[in-house]
């Protein structure tokens, strides 16, 4: 195939540095655009990176940073609200015995760790731009952004989030759903007995955890109903968190005390999305939350963005035509593995919300976590 063909991803979140990286390594002419002038460098508290993620993140040739900046283990437990260990589980290796189970590590590190990866690989990248306007014909996309210029692509990839203005651009009307829960997030220090990843159900929320991000981090949790926005001022938020977060104890006694700084904390609604039918339209293609998000009940949204960048750039760099056929291969090939994660996440959540027992949610978590343990 032509190596002077160009793509043009939107957004850079896991899906679209992911991309970037795997294309620019193939020899195609790549430019990405990021809406946000610091590359969304600094945001978020903490990310779980389960074995099919950290695959991925080897094929990208990331994954030795990655294990250097985080927290590798392979067990998970369960505790009561008082911090009593009830069950420990020794995790799947999803992406294969030589990986572990699960890496925790600080989103802003990792996403440091992909930036390097996107600068390293030679692609053009242009920050606080948006993709204002898109046109296609037979040949491409012409694309004008918000600073007044223009260019010309073959593909556009479009990996620009949950509220994807691309995805709405080109005519897929589906929104993101809210599931009804929504979660306090807060990066703090690591306990020295905090080696994996406890969670303990009931108590004033649905999930209390924490998983360890560093040798001296982790990132802690509370999920609960979510509640309109508007009626939590910003500056309660360390208060909120701490105030759910004070009935359990175990670890938690250690952790809540740095629940001090609102500006450190997250809070944000479980949404569900997955666009059936086809991600693309043209020669627009949707990559990672753009196409799909779920709970985060199985820590699986970045693994699946991750998975998508790496089953598109194969597709199109073991290609000679960029056509119809191959962008419907790219969504047959992820949505059984996606809809099986989304479908998933939102029962385990729902399982939690409204007291579900109809299904044999461990049951399905397992097979589902058995099916990432295959190649995306």
């Amino acid at each position: 195939m032509s190596t002077a063909r160009t793509v043009l991803v939107i957004g850079g979140g896991a899906a679209g540095n992911a991309v970037t990286v795997l294309l620019r390594r193939a020899g195609l002419r790549v430019e990405l655009v990021e809406a946000k002038d610091d590359w969304n460098a600094t945001a978020g508290s903490g990310i779980t990176l389960q074995g099919n993620a950290l695959r991925v993140l080897r094929a990208l040739g990331v994954w030795e940073r990655v294990a250097q900046a985080g927290f590798a283990f392979d067990s998970a437990g369960l505790t009561a609200p008082d911090g009593t260990v009830l069950h420990v589980a020794r995790d799947l290796r999803t992406g294969g015995d030589d990986l572990p189970a699960t890496v925790g590590i600080e989103r802003p590190r990792l996403q440091r760790i992909l930036i390097d990866a996107v600068r390293a690989s030679g692609a053009d990248v242009r920050l606080g731009t948006r993709a204002e306007a898109l046109e296609q014909d037979g040949d491409g996309v012409r694309v004008r952004f918000g600073d007044g210029t223009e260019g010309r692509y073959d593909l556009v990839i479009a990996a620009d989030g949950l509220g994807s203005a691309t995805r709405a651009a080109i005519g897929i009307t589906d929104k993101p759903e809210p599931t009804g829960m929504a979660v306090w997030r807060v990066a703090a220090p690591r306990p020295a007995g905090v080696v994996r990843t406890d969670l303990a159900y009931g108590g004033p929320a649905y999930i209390a955890g924490y998983c360890p991000t560093g040798d001296t981090t982790l990132y802690a949790y509370v999920a609960e109903d979510s509640r309109d926005r508007a009626s939590i001022p910003p500056e309660t938020y360390a208060d909120e968190m701490r105030r759910l977060a004070s009935a359990y104890g175990g670890h938690w006694t250690e952790i809540v005390p740095h629940i001090t700084d609102p500006a450190k904390v997250n809070y944000t609604w479980f949404d569900r999305l997955l666009v059936e039918g086809s991600w693309h339209r043209g020669q627009v293609v949707l990559a990672g939350d753009a196409a799909h998000c779920c709970p985060p009940t199985l820590a699986q949204g970045a693994a699946m963005s991750l998975e998508d960048a790496l089953v598109l750039a194969e597709l199109l760099t073991g290609a000679d035509e960029w056509d119809d056929a191959l962008l419907r291969a790219y969504y047959e090939r992820r949505v059984p593995r996606v809809r099986a994660v989304v479908e998933a996440s939102v029962l385990l959540g729902r399982w939690q919300l409204d007291g579900v027992r109809d299904a044999d949610v461990p049951g399905l978590m397992g097979r589902t976590m058995s099916l990432l343990r295959e190649e995306p």
